[in-house]
C-alpha cells in the first residue's frame, strides 16, 4: 500500500490559522484517529470542528488542540488521493505537536513527507503536468504583480498547452517522415540530392512544417528576457559622482530610508542592492559608490564594483547635480556609459531648487538616446521622480504592450535550455533534408526536439529531472 505523507504547510512564524496536511490512503483514518467526538459518516468536503488528540479512543487523552478538520476523497483532492487537512492555531508548538502526533499515531505507512511530496505526487496522478507544477512554486515565491499572474498562468496549464500544440504539430511531421521512409514515392529521383527517394516537391513541404515549428518555438524563446525580469527582476543601476543625490533617489524610488544620506562626498562605499515593486514590475535597484578619482582604497574597491554593476544592469539611471557645471568627473561618467545600453539610460538632473546650471541638452549632446528628468530630489517631487522613472522603466522595456495574463512568458531556466535544444535539433533537421542526406538522419534530429518538448511537459522527463525539480519546493507543498 502507498505511503501517507504529512508535514506543516503554513510558513513558520505565527498566525491566526496554521495546517497541517496529509496525503494518502490513512487519511480518513488519522482523521477518525486524531478527531474527538469524529462522525462516524465524515462526509467529503465537509468542514468538522472539534478537539485535536493522539487517540480519541482514550477518553483520558489530552487535548493537542481545537482544529478543523477537512477531508476529500480521492480523486478530488489537490493530489489526486485522499487528503486531510488539519487547521489549528499557528502557532509553531501548536502544529508541530500536531504533526508529531500524525507521525507518531501507529498507523502503518505515516511518515513525514519531502519537499515537494504533495505536488509531485498531484503530478504523478496526472493531476497537472510538470509545467503547472513548478509554477506552483513561483506562485509561493511572486513577490510583485506582474510574476504572480505569469505564475497563475502557467499554473492554469496556458504554457503547457502552448507546447503541447507544438508538440503534437511536430507529430504529425514525424509520422509523415516515417511513411515516407517506409513507403517511398515510387518516382526516383537523382539519389545523390534525394538518396531516400523521396521527391523534391515533399522536402520542400517538410521543410516547411518544420519552420513552421521552429517559429513556434523562437516565439516561446523570445519571451525569456522578460521572463528573466519577471523572475530576477529589472537590474536598474544608479550611477553618478558623489553627493548627486544617488542614495536619495534610491530611498524615494523604495519609499523607505533604506540608504544613509549625508553631505558627506563618498558615503557610499560599495554597491547596495534592494528589490521592489514599480506598476507590478520587480525593480532590482542597485546603488552605488560615487565615480571619481579617489586615493582612498575601500572606496576604490566600491568603484571597481559600480563599474561592474553597470556591466550587468538593464537600465542605466545616472544622477547628475544640476546645480554645477558639468565638471571632470561628470565627463568621465558620461564618457564611459555612452556606449553601455545607450537606449535605456535615465539621466536625472537634480538640485533644481538651488538653480539650474546643467541643461538637457548638454545631457543629451552627451547621451543622445537617454531620456532626461529634472527635478529637486526633496519632498513630494522626489516622489514625483520616482514615480516618472518607474513609468520610463517600464517604456524603455515595453513591458506595457504585453498582456500578462494572456501572453505565455518563459520564465524557468530547464525549459528555456529544452526549447533552444529543441530549436538546434531542428535547425539541424531542416539543414540535412535541405543538404539532401537521409530522411531518416532528419527524422531523428526531428525526434529529438520533440523528446525536447515532452521533457518540458514531464512527459520524457526522467527521475533525476523530477527530483531536481520537487526538491526546489517547501515542506508542506
Amino acid at each position: 500500500m502507498a505511503d501517507t505523507i504529512a508535514a506543516i504547510s503554513t510558513a513558520p512564524g505565527e498566525g491566526g490559522i496554521g495546517i497541517v496536511r496529509v496525503s494518502g490512503p490513512a487519511s480518513l483514518e488519522l482523521m477518525r484517529k486524531m478527531m474527538a467526538g469524529c462522525p462516524e459518516d465524515v462526509e467529503p468536503r465537509h468542514a468538522y470542528y472539534g478537539k485535536v488528540v493522539a487517540d480519541s479512543s482514550d477518553p483520558e487523552a489530552e487535548t493537542i488542540d481545537e482544529a478543523v478538520f477537512l477531508y476529500m476523497k480521492s480523486p478530488a483532492s489537490y493530489t489526486g488521493e485522499d487528503m486531510l487537512e488539519i487547521q489549528g492555531h499557528g502557532s509553531n508548538a501548536s502544529l508541530k505537536a500536531i504533526l508529531r502526533a500524525v507521525l507518531n499515531s501507529g498507523i502503518s505507512g505515516v511518515r513525514m513527507a519531502e519537499p515537494g511530496e504533495f505536488t509531485k505526487t498531484a503530478f504523478l496522478n496526472g493531476k497537472m503536468d510538470l509545467t503547472q507544477a513548478e509554477a506552483v512554486i513561483d506562485i509561493i515565491k511572486a513577490k510583485t504583480d506582474m510574476s504572480l499572474t505569469i505564475a497563475e498562468n502557467q499554473r492554469e496549464g496556458r504554457l503547457g498547452d502552448a507546447v503541447r500544440e507544438i508538440r503534437d504539430f511536430l507529430l504529425d511531421i514525424l509520422a509523415e517522415m516515417a511513411v515516407d521512409i517506409d513507403y517511398p514515392e515510387e518516382e526516383v529521383y537523382d539519389e545523390y540530392e534525394y538518396p531516400d527517394s523521396v521527391g523534391e516537391e515533399k522536402i520542400s513541404d517538410l521543410v516547411g512544417k518544420l519552420r513552421w515549428v521552429i517559429s513556434d518555438v523562437q516565439d516561446l524563446i523570445d519571451t525569456a528576457n522578460i521572463g528573466r525580469i519577471a523572475r530576477d527582476g529589472v537590474r536598474a543601476v544608479i550611477v553618478g559622482k558623489p553627493n548627486a543625490g544617488k542614495s536619495t533617489l534610491m530611498n524615494a524610488l523604495l519609499g523607505e530610508g533604506r540608504v544613509i544620506v549625508t553631505d558627506v562626498p563618498g558615503t557610499t562605499r560599495d554597491t547596495v542592492e534592494e528589490t521592489a515593486s514599480m506598476a507590478g514590475i520587480p525593480i532590482v535597484l542597485v546603488d552605488t559608490a560615487g565615480l571619481r578619482e579617489t586615493e582612498d582604497e575601500v572606496e576604490k574597491i566600491g568603484i571597481e564594483r559600480t563599474t561592474q554593476a553597470l556591466a550587468g544592469a538593464d537600465i542605466i539611471i545616472l544622477v547628475l547635480d544640476g546645480s554645477s557645471r558639468l565638471d571632470e568627473d561628470d565627463e568621465k561618467i558620461l564618457g564611459f556609459i555612452e556606449n553601455m545600453n545607450a537606449g535605456n539610460i535615465i539621466a536625472v538632473i537634480n538640485k533644481q531648487d538651488l538653480g539650474r546650471t546643467i541643461t538637457e541638452e548638454e545631457v543629451l549632446n552627451k547621451l543622445p538616446e537617454a531620456t532626461v528628468i529634472t527635478t529637486s530630489l526633496i519632498g513630494s517631487a522626489a516622489n514625483d521622480a520616482a514615480k516618472e522613472i518607474s513609468e520610463k522603466i517600464g517604456e524603455l522595456l515595453e513591458l506595457g504592450s504585453i498582456n500578462f495574463s494572456e501572453t505565455n512568458i518563459i520564465t524557468n531556466e530547464r525549459h528555456l535550455r529544452l526549447l533552444r535544444n529543441a530549436e538546434m535539433n531542428l535547425d539541424e533537421a531542416i539543414a540535412m533534408l535541405q543538404n539532401g542526406e537521409p530522411l531518416e538522419v532528419a527524422e531523428l534530429s526531428a525526434h529529438y526536439a520533440y523528446n525536447s518538448l515532452g521533457i518540458i511537459l514531464g512527459e520524457e522527463a526522467g527521475e533525476e529531472v523530477l527530483d531536481r525539480v520537487f526538491s526546489k519546493f517547501c515542506l508542506g507543498k
